[in-house]
């Protein structure tokens, strides 16, 4: 094993503390600090640099049946996806020190990560770590892969002001929709999806819309009903969609935020309820998306999203927290909707 810097001999991780009832808070998280991890055969030692918050962690902890991840017991480590640089490597033709790669042991400062579950970052074309964290492979995946969008039609995007949604509207765009409507659920953050990313429409969900339904909105933001669902929420957004889908629609499920969000909820999804024959009748495709299922997308969308980055046709709205200490209250502030666009832990800012 070839090592190419002087290493700490304790680092830091992120441990689960205690099972909440309920959104975790800050509270039920706890910074532990542990000796550097010693990598083995077929294994690197990968500092990381940043790290995704990701509301999909609640389900993890709330152990839903399921979830293709483990559940995260007390004491256990939080997993999640991570950008990190290689200090230590076995021989072979695997990363090399001093590449950046991405990796699922996020949530700590050092891991010992197996070389298959590492990738290579291109950081010619994405120099900054925080960009190959974003959500945005997911919305470009099922835009182009799935929906098969087409120039002129109309999109929704329910949770629009997130991770993902933040870079949806603004994809849909550049693909040539003609019009973008996304729901959120604070004025504030509608404003910032009309001015910011790409929307034409925002409608308001909760309290914010003052008695609205959402299907009412939708009605009224898209009278001829909407060609494209991504649905990152599920629950009564979703149903709304489903009702407002226009002949031939297709709707592509990326989340489950109704149920992750929710204090009364088991982290898990939102039933929805829908006419079964009218989406015969209407020929609806319903189909969710899995990145795993498209392999090509991550090349084609790096490539795509350096491009346009460079040429200011996109915005890449991000939140970097410094330092891992950080983590849990920022993780509390996204799951509570403080938080806009993505939210990445910068492990090289303050401690």
């Amino acid at each position: 094993m070839t090592v190419e810097t002087r290493l700490p001999e304790t680092v830091r991780e992120v441990r689960l503390a205690a099972v909440p009832e309920g959104v975790p808070a800050a509270e039920h998280f706890a910074v532990a600090e542990v000796p550097l991890p010693v990598p083995g055969d077929g294994e690197l030692l990968v500092r990381n640099r940043r790290f995704l918050l990701h509301p999909g962690i609640r389900t993890l902890i709330a152990a839903v049946p399921g979830t293709p991840l483990p559940a995260i017991a007390p004491g256990g480590t939080l997993p999640g996806l991570a950008v990190g640089e290689v200090v230590a490597a076995a021989g072979g033709d695997g990363p090399r020190p001093g590449q950046l790669v991405a990796h699922p042991l996020s949530w700590r400062e050092y891991a010992a990560v197996p070389v298959d579950a590492a990738r290579v970052l291109d950081t010619a074309a994405l120099p900054d770590p925080s960009a190959h964290l974003s959500q945005g492979e997911a919305a470009y995946g099922a835009f182009t892969r799935v929906a098969g969008l087409r120039p002129g039609e109309t999109v929704l995007i329910t949770g629009g002001a997130g991770s993902v949604g933040s870079l949806a509207g603004q994809i849909a765009r550049l693909l040539g929709a003609a019009r973008v409507i996304g729901t959120t659920g604070s004025p504030e953050k509608a404003e910032l999806m009309v001015r910011r990313y790409g929307y034409h429409a925002a409608l308001l969900r909760g309290p914010a819309a003052a008695g609205r339904s959402i299907g009412d909105q939708l009605a009224e933001a898209a009278p001829d009903g909407v060609d494209v669902v991504l649905d990152n929420v599920g629950g009564e957004q979703l149903e709304a969609a489903l009702d407002h889908a226009r002949a031939g629609a297709r709707v592509v499920l990326l989340g489950a935020l109704s149920g992750q969000l929710a204090a009364d909820s088991d982290g898990g999804g939102r039933p929805v309820r829908f006419d079964s024959f009218a989406a015969v009748l209407r020929r609806l495709t319903l189909t969710g998306y899995q990145a795993t299922a498209h392999p090509d997308v991550t090349d084609a969308w790096t490539e795509r999203f350096a491009r346009w980055l460079a040429d200011g046709a996109i915005t890449f709205p991000v939140t970097e927290v410094p330092g891992i200490a950080a983590a849990p209250r920022a993780l509390q502030d996204l799951l509570t909707g403080r938080h806009t666009g993505t939210v990445v832990v910068d492990l090289d800012g303050a401690s």
